[in-house]
C-alpha cells in the first residue's frame, strides 16, 4: 500500500505523512490537477503512481530528516531507493513547496520562497506518477525519463549528449566525480571530472562505437538487457544481458559514487527483507580502470584501492594515515605524523612501515635500477620529498606527495615501505641542530614566555643565527609558541585595559610585556565558544602556529587555563585597512595595489601551501591589518571552526560578514575556498574604488553595491569613473583594467568559475592574462 511511503518509526514526526498517504488512496491515483501544491511534512507530501510501485514528492534524507529532495523513488521498499531527483545539490527544508501551477510549470521553492528549480515549461495540463518510474507533464513534451541524474529504469530511453552524474557518496546525493554519456559519434563513455566543476579528464571506459551511427541507450524493459541502438532500431547488447533479473524483481541501472554503472535487481517477493543486488556492471575492475595522470585515481590522494566481489572500490589508508574525512573518503587520505623537514633533517626519528601488494605507479620522483632492498629504503630515508619507497626485483621507485592511482591486490607485484616519524615531539627531530632560524621579534620575546621555551623552527624570508634554548616545565604546542598563564597576560594588558578592536570571535586588547618593553603585542580573549570548540582550541592553535607568511599576522603564543582561553598576536601599528581605505584622504594607488597583491598572497598560502588549508570565512577591510610598512596582514585566520554556529550563522546558514559573503551560503552545498576568493573580490573593488560596498555617497543613489557598479563601468568601457577623483589610477589604464577584470572574475555566483587564489596572485602580477568566465552575459548583466 501507499500508506507505507514513510514509515519512519523512529522520527514520530513522519507520523502525518502516513495519512497523507492513506488521503492519497482514497483519491484513487488520479492525475496531478493544475494548482496542486506539495510540502514537506504536510498533508500533501508525495503522490504514488498506480500500482504504488514508483512516488513522487517530497523525501528526507537519511542522514538529516530536516532536509528534503524532490525526488521519484521506489515507494514500496524500505529504503526508498531515489531514481531521480530535482534539487539533488540544494535539498530544501521545512517550509519549501512544489506547485503545478494554473499556468501550466512545474515549480519548486525553497523555505524563503525562492526558486530552486523548475522545468521550464507553460503548458502542462497535468502531471501524472506512471507505473515505470516515469514522472511526467502532459501537454509538454517534459518528463523525468528524458532528464535523468544517476539512474535508468527499464524502458528508458538515454539519448545522445545526455548525461548521467554519479553521487558524491551513497548518502549525499549532490553531483558527484563520475560521469557517463553517450557521444555524438556513438560512443558510449564514462569520464572522471574535477568535481565541483563539469570538467572532463580522459574517458577510463567506452564500449568503443565511435562512428557507428548508434543514437540511444535503451534499457529493455522485457529482458533486462541495456543495448545500444542504430537509429533505424536495431539494438545490438553491450553492456549486459541478464534475462533471470526481469519478472519478479525491480530494476534499476545506477552510475555509483566510485565510478561503476551497475545493474540492480530487487525482489518484489521480500519487500520487507530483500536487498538489492548487483547482477552486472561495468567497467570490470575500476581500480585498474579508473586511472588517470590528472586527479586521484579510482580512491582519493595517498589512499588505495582494492576491488570487492560486487565491482565496488574499497578505498584504504595506508599505515599511519588516516581519511580527511571518514564519510568522504573520496578526499584522500592524510599522515597523522609530522612530515620530515627538508631544512631541519631528521631522518633518525622516521622508519618505515612495509605493506605488500600495494602501488602508486604514477606519483614516481625517481626509478633506480638495479638496486637493494635495504639501499632502496635508506635513499628513501635520506631524502625529505620522499614519502613512500616501492620495491621489486632489484628496482626501486621513490615516491612523492600526493600519492595518487593507488591500487592493492594480489595482482599487484609489489612491496611498500611507508615512511612515517616515530616522535610525536616536532622538537625532538631537531635537538642536534646547533643553528636556528627564527623572526628576530619571536627570538626576543621567547625570552619572556615563563612557559616551555623550545628551538624555535620557522621558515621566514630574513635568518637569523640563535642558540639553542634549553626547556623548563610547562607546555607547547608547536613551533615558536609560548603558552603564557593567564596572570601574565593581564599584567600585560594593564588589566586589559585599552580594547584595540572587537569582532566575532571576541576583543583584542593592546599589551606590552614586562620583561620586553619594546615589544607590543596584541592580545585576543576570544568569547562565547561551544565545550567542543574549547576542546578543538589547542588543535586549531597549533595548526595556526604551524603558519608563517609575510602577509599572515603572527601568533606568538597562547593562554588556555581554565574557561580562560587567550590568543597573542604581533601588533600591528597601522590598524585594519578598513581604516586606511575609506577616509578622506585616499591612500595612493601604488600603495593601494600593493596591499590587494599582499591580501591575495596570503589568501594562496592558506588555500594552497599549508599542511592543513585554512579557509578564512571572513575576509573583509576589517580583518586585513597594516604593519610598519603598510604592508598587507591578514588576520582571524583558522578561527571559524571555534565560534558557535549561532555566532557564526544566520537562520539561513551563513557564515561571513553582510556584503562579502559568497551566494553559495545560502545553498546547502559543501563550503570550499572559493567563498574566501568571492569575499576577496568584493574587498579588490573597495580597495580601487576606496568605497564600501554598500555605502554610497548622493551622487551615487542607484548603485546598490560596488558590484554592480564595477560591472557596469566596465561594460561600457568608463573604468575611469570607478577611480573618479584619482589621476594616478586613471593614468595607469592597463593595470587598473586588469584589477577590474580579477575582481570581476571572482565575484561570480557560481564558485567553479572564480579562479583560485593562487591564480588571482598570478593574473595580479601579469604573469598570465586575466581570463573571464565564458558567460559574458551573466557576468555584466
Amino acid at each position: 500500500m501507499a500508506s507505507s511511503s514513510f514509515s519512519f518509526a523512529f522520527y514520530s514526526v513522519f507520523l502525518i505523512v502516513l495519512l497523507a498517504q492513506n488521503n492519497l488512496s482514497a483519491q484513487g491515483y488520479q492525475n496531478i490537477s493544475l494548482g496542486t501544491t506539495f510540502t514537506p511534512l504536510t498533508q500533501l507530501t508525495s503522490w504514488p503512481s498506480p500500482s504504488g510501485d514508483f512516488a513522487f514528492g517530497f523525501l528526507p534524507l537519511e542522514t538529516d530528516p530536516s532536509q528534503f529532495l524532490l525526488a521519484v523513488w521506489f515507494n514500496k521498499l524500505p529504503n526508498k531507493t531515489v531514481v531521480w531527483m530535482a534539487n539533488r545539490d540544494s535539498p530544501v527544508r521545512n517550509g519549501s513547496k512544489a506547485e503545478l501551477t494554473f499556468d501550466g510549470n512545474l515549480s519548486l521553492t525553497d523555505q524563503t520562497g525562492r526558486e530552486i528549480w523548475n522545468a521550464s515549461v507553460n503548458t502542462a495540463t497535468y502531471a501524472s506518477m506512471l507505473d515505470n518510474g516515469n514522472f511526467v507533464l502532459s501537454g509538454t513534451d517534459w518528463q523525468s525519463f528524458c532528464y535523468p541524474t544517476d539512474t535508468i529504469l527499464p524502458g528508458q530511453i538515454l539519448n545522445q549528449g545526455v548525461k548521467l552524474y554519479a553521487k558524491i557518496m551513497d548518502d549525499d546525493y549532490s553531483r558527484g566525480r563520475i560521469e557517463l554519456t553517450l557521444q555524438d559519434d556513438g560512443n558510449l563513455v564514462l569520464y572522471p571530472v574535477a568535481y565541483p566543476t563539469a570538467f572532463a579528464y580522459d574517458a577510463y571506459w567506452s564500449t568503443s562505437t565511435s562512428g557507428s551511427g548508434i543514437n540511444k541507450l535503451v534499457f529493455n524493459e522485457s529482458t533486462g538487457s541495456a543495448v545500444l541502438s542504430y537509429p533505424n532500431g536495431t539494438a545490438i547488447p553491450v553492456l549486459w544481458s541478464v534475462p533471470a533479473a526481469t519478472g519478479g524483481n525491480y530494476l534499476r541501472a545506477t552510475l555509483d559514487p566510485d565510478g561503476v554503472f551497475r545493474l540492480y535487481a530487487f525482489p518484489k517477493n521480500s519487500l520487507s527483507t530483500g536487498r538489492w543486488g548487483v547482477k552486472a556492471f561495468v567497467p570490470s575492475d575500476i581500480c585498474e580502470s579508473l586511472f588517470e595522470s590528472r586527479g586521484s585515481g579510482a580512491c582519493g590522494f595517498n589512499s588505495f584501492c582494492v576491488l570487492d566481489a560486487d565491482g565496488r572500490a574499497d578505498c584504504r589508508c595506508p599505515p599511519h594515515y588516516s581519511f580527511l574525512d571518514p564519510d568522504r573518503i573520496y578526499k584522500g587520505c592524510k599522515a597523522d605524523f609530522i612530515s620530515q623537514s627538508c631544512d631541519l633533517g631528521g631522518e633518525t626519528a622516521f622508519n618505515f612501515t612495509e605493506i605488500t601488494n600495494v602501488d602508486w605507479p604514477l606519483a614516481d620522483a625517481e626509478e633506480f635500477s638495479p638496486m637493494g632492498e635495504a639501499d632502496c629504503t635508506d635513499n628513501c630515508l635520506k631524502d625529505c620529498f620522499c614519502s613512500v619507497a616501492i620495491y621489486n626485483n632489484e628496482t626501486c621507485w621513490k615516491k612523492k606527495f600526493p600519492l595518487s592511482n593507488g591500487r592493492g591486490g594480489s595482482d599487484v607485484n609489489r612491496k611498500a615501505f611507508i615512511k612515517f616519524s616515530t616522535v610525536s615531539d616536532p622538537a625532538s627531530l631537531i635537538k642536534e641542530k646547533k643553528e636556528w632560524k627564527t623572526p628576530i621579534l619571536v627570538g626576543s620575546l621567547v625570552f619572556g614566555c615563563s612557559a616551555v621555551l623550545v628551538p624555535l623552527i620557522a621558515f621566514v624570508m630574513h635568518k637569523r643565527n640563535m642558540r639553542a634554548l634549553p626547556r623548563t616545565s610547562g607546555a607547547v604546542i608547536g613551533p615558536a609558541l609560548c603558552s603564557f598563564t593567564y596572570k601574565e597576560l593581564e599584567r600585560a594588558t594593564k588589566g586589559f585595559n585599552e580594547e584595540i578592536g572587537k569582532g566575532a570571535f571576541g576583543t583584542v586588547y593592546k599589551g606590552v610585556l614586562p620583561s620586553q618593553p619594546a615589544t607590543h603585542i596584541a592580545v585576543k580573549k576570544l568569547e562565547s565558544l561551544s565545550q567542543d570548540a574549547e576542546k578543538d582550541f589547542t588543535n586549531e592553535v597549533a595548526t595556526i602556529g604551524l603558519t608563517y607568511h609575510k602577509n599572515l599576522v603572527r601568533l606568538l603564543g597562547f593562554c588556555k587555563e581554565g574557561t580562560h582561553l587567550l590568543m597573542v598576536f604581533e601588533l600591528m601599528s597601522n590598524g585594519s585597512l578598513n581604516r586606511l581605505l575609506f577616509r578622506s584622504d585616499r591612500p595612493e594607488w601604488n600603495q593601494r595595489v600593493k596591499i590587494a597583491l599582499g591580501i591575495a598572497e596570503g589568501l594562496a598560502y592558506l588555500h594552497d601551501e599549508c599542511r592543513t588549508q585554512i579557509i578564512h570565512c571572513d575576509i573583509k577591510p576589517q580583518n586585513i591589518l597594516l604593519d610598519d610598512n603598510f604592508e598587507a596582514r591578514i588576520s582571524d585566520f583558522g578561527l571559524a571552526k571555534l565560534l558557535r554556529l549561532d555566532q557564526t550563522r544566520t537562520s539561513t546558514g551563513i557564515r561571513g560578514t553582510i556584503g562579502y559573503f559568497a551566494p553559495e551560503w545560502f545553498k546547502n552545498v559543501a563550503i570550499t575556498a572559493k567563498v574566501d576568493v568571492y569575499s576577496y573580490g568584493v574587498m579588490l573593488l573597495e580597495i580601487i574604488c576606496c568605497r564600501r560596498n554598500f555605502e554610497w555617497g548622493p551622487e551615487s543613489q542607484e548603485k546598490l553595491t560596488v558590484i554592480g557598479w564595477a560591472k557596469e563601468c566596465y561594460k561600457n568601457g568608463r573604468l575611469d569613473l570607478l577611480v573618479a577623483e584619482d589621476e594616478e589610477a586613471k593614468k595607469d589604464g592597463t593595470r587598473l583594467e586588469r584589477l577590474v577584470m580579477v575582481a570581476i572574475s571572482c565575484v561570480q555566483d557560481e564558485p567553479w568559475l572564480r579562479p583560485s587564489m593562487k591564480k588571482v596572485v598570478q593574473m595580479l602580477e601579469g604573469a598570465i592574462s586575466v581570463s573571464l568566465p565564458p558567460n559574458m552575459c551573466s557576468i555584466l548583466s
